[in-house]
């Protein structure tokens, strides 16, 4: 008698049907323009200006990129030791004054992605530049309803 029960009760699991929930892969899109996006930071440091436009009595002045990396630096690291470096450096010499200067410089802190894939275009905002073309997921579900 047992084993007709447990023969009854196995027709019952095998009638359960198991739904996929989706089929994933992953392909390649091709990109058509990588756009950066921008951060733009300003900071303002004190720098000694004389009348002939020369820095006198410091260190050769720094040029370029560096010198605006140097006066963002010390405008974002406050410092004890900076602190007292700026107070002997805004002693202005004679002819000469200490000024406010503000600087700027831009950083680029994502991209906008145009791509291709199957013909169809599509945009999104990536950390990364992704070069020629972009790896995609691709992801197939069917539209399951109640009736049929």
């Amino acid at each position: 008698m047992t084993l007709l029960a447990a023969s009854a009760a196995m027709p019952a699991r095998a009638q359960q049907t198991v739904i996929q929930i989706e089929n994933v892969r992953t392909e390649y899109a091709r990109v058509l323009r990588a756009q950066p996006v921008y951060q733009t930071l300003r900071a303002t440091a004190m720098v000694e200006q004389c009348e002939d436009g020369v820095v006198a009595d410091g260190p050769e002045p720094k040029r370029g990129l560096a010198r605006v990396v140097g006066a963002v630096k010390d405008v974002l690291t406050p410092n004890s030791d900076d602190k007292d470096k700026a107070a002997d450096q805004a002693q202005p010499v004679d002819g000469c004054e200490v000024v406010p200067t503000e600087r700027e410089f831009r950083r680029p802190i994502a991209y906008d992605v145009d791509y291709v894939h199957h013909g169809v275009k599509y945009r999104s905002r990536l950390p990364y530049d992704p070069g020629n073309r972009l790896r995609v997921r691709v992801s197939i579900t069917p539209i399951v309803s109640g009736s049929r």
